[in-house]
């Protein structure tokens, strides 16, 4: 008691003497940024230090909000030089990553709607009976937990269009059958986030590839709509991760910290920690008038109307072909305008079977917003990160580091670059903007040898894409915790052990993706991608027996 008392009093010495620091800095340090103005630590290894304090953090204290905090205030001193009133403004108006700057962009606060929007959908169907009414009779075909995680696993596939509308939308559709099945959440979680980025990346119709597309430098010469399409087969994180979890719910494996939630849910406990994040959406009471309708049909206009909404950004409804409409939409704008849409239809739909009175739909909208204010919370705060990361130049530094290594290991690049992505992705938590730095890099490097330019280009999506899945601060991450009801620490700590074996088999698969690619062409090199999955069948294999054995 004394030494937690001793230690506390030490603390807050420390803060009294970092607070009177930072005052006298302030006075001392002017607040206005000129011209040339270069922040402490820019475009240096200092740059990524605010992500890596938050990540640490709230994997250590299992405190989200606190730990984004602190890496925000961190990333703002740097940035001010310790100057409070600089940081301060920074934080909250920076226009290259504020906090409410961030709000305000057009792709941003149209996530928030769409968030909003489509937890106000689960809501409608929830208490509709919908839900519970689809529950039922899938209780009455998918007979294991077997069965409802490959059906998850199926659904996810289903949905390519979006990864965040993938989410939010197949942990609204399945959560009522994995919970009847004893899955945890934990477990619920991983799955939706394993066929979100993963999938949309190998899907040509989505905004993944809408992305990846616009990526590809201009002057270049490169289609990139095409080069996407080439990329598919040399994807080894994503095509390894499909393996991985269908290896893992068929041979019913657990390893890690997601075995203790396994092993609770089997006892009657979905979440292994006190806390329950969406306790008032799971404890809703349904209509008992509602049916499997009430669920499908307002899903499949939702899917539907979302899609005809990202290619009406696209210009598709000007005369602009299916495929370009994708490559050149808003797809945040075009979810807003599809969920709005499967909103309204809902409506009718509802009101007319009778299912919901007029007064409940429109409490629906308030407990929609309740349900999403977690996620909303820990995405503003994401992006607030991902901004001071940008101010400090953490971009360059990493692009400096990839063209240094460039020259002297052209075999071994494509494995450099998927470690290097994978750590990017990591720590600013956006996958897209991995894409828009490493890309034109390796386009530089690979110039004048088309294959190695492919399985590099590959190699950057792939470890993107990990590093999207790995990380706290990533919306993908975020939003797979709000689609599963699951505490987002909980996911992230169960789901890493995962992901990092699926990554380093896949780094040893670029090695060899490397070296053969060098020395031939397209269909021998393709080689690497068998070998790559035939290892991680192994490893998972091997793992497999090991946890039986035990």
């Amino acid at each position: 008691m004394q030494r937690s008392k001793a230690i506390r009093c030490g603390l807050l010495i420390l803060a009294l003497i970092a607070i009177a620091a930072l005052v006298i800095v302030s006075f001392r340090t002017p607040a206005e940024v000129g011209e040339g103005y270069r922040p402490f630590g820019f475009q240096t290894a200092w740059a990524l230090l605010p992500p890596v304090t938050a990540i640490a953090l709230a994997l250590i204290t299992k405190e989200v909000y606190f730990s984004l905090f602190l890496g925000i205030l961190i990333g703002g001193l740097l940035y001010a030089r310790g100057n409070l009133e600089l940081a301060l403004n920074t934080i909250l108006y920076s226009e290259s990553g504020g906090f409410v700057t961030n709000i305000a962009t057009v792709q941003n606060s149209s996530i928030l709607v769409f968030v909003v929007l489509l937890g106000t959908m689960v809501a409608l169907m929830n208490k509709a009976g919908g839900s519970a009414a689809f529950g039922r009779w899938a209780s009455k075909h998918i007979k294991s937990r077997v069965g409802a995680q490959l059906a998850t696993i199926l659904l996810g596939v289903l949905i390519f269009v979006d990864d965040g509308f993938n989410c939010m939308t197949v942990g609204s559709v399945i959560r009522p059958v994995t919970d009847r099945h004893g899955v945890s959440r934990a477990k619920l979680a991983y799955l939706i986030d394993a066929t979100a980025a993963p999938i949309c990346i190998i899907a040509p119709i989505s905004s993944w590839a809408a992305a990846v597309t616009y990526s590809v430098p201009e002057g270049s010469g490169i289609n990139g709509f095409e080069m996407f399409l080439r990329t598919i087969p040399y994807n080894l994180y994503s095509l390894g991760t499909i393996l991985m979890m269908l290896l893992i719910v068929t041979l019913r494996l657990d390893y890690g910290p997601m075995k203790t939630h396994e092993k609770n849910a089997l006892s009657g406990d979905l979440f292994t920690t006190p806390d329950r994040p969406y306790a008032d959406a799971d404890n809703e009471t349904p209509s008992e008038k509602g049916a499997v309708i009430d669920l499908v049909l307002p899903v499949v206009v939702l899917i539907a109307a979302c899609i005809i909404g990202i290619v009406y950004t696209g210009g598709f409804f000007d005369g602009v072909g299916f495929i370009d409409a994708f490559a050149d939409s808003n797809s945040a704008m075009g979810l807003v305008f599809g969920s709005l849409v499967a909103i309204v239809f809902t409506f009718f739909l509802y009101l007319w079977r009778g299912v919901l009175s007029l007064s409940e739909f429109m409490e629906c909208f308030a407990a929609g917003f309740r349900s999403m204010c977690a996620p909303m919370i820990i995405l503003i705060m994401a992006w607030n990160l991902s901004g001071m990361t940008g101010l400090l130049g953490a971009d360059v530094y990493i692009h400096d580091l990839v063209d240094a290594s460039a020259g002297a290991f052209q075999i071994f690049l494509p494995a450099i670059i998927f470690v290097v992505a994978v750590f990017l992705a990591f720590s600013t938590g956006t996958s897209w903007g991995t894409f828009s730095i490493l890309i034109p890099i390796v386009c530089n490097v690979f110039a004048d040898s088309e294959e190695m330019l492919v399985i590099a280009i590959a190699a950057c999506l792939s470890g993107a894409v990990c590093g999207d899945h790995c990380s706290p601060i990533s919306d993908t991450t975020i939003m797979a915790s709000a689609g599963a009801h699951c505490n987002h620490v909980n996911h992230v700590s169960t789901q890493l052990p995962y992901a990092m074996t699926c990554a380093a088999v896949c780094a040893v698969g670029y090695l060899i993706a490397g070296l053969i690619g060098y020395f031939t062409t397209s269909p021998v090199a393709m080689a690497a991608t068998p070998v790559t999955l035939l290892l991680l069948a192994g490893v998972i294999l091997a793992a497999s027996k090991r946890e039986k054995s035990k």
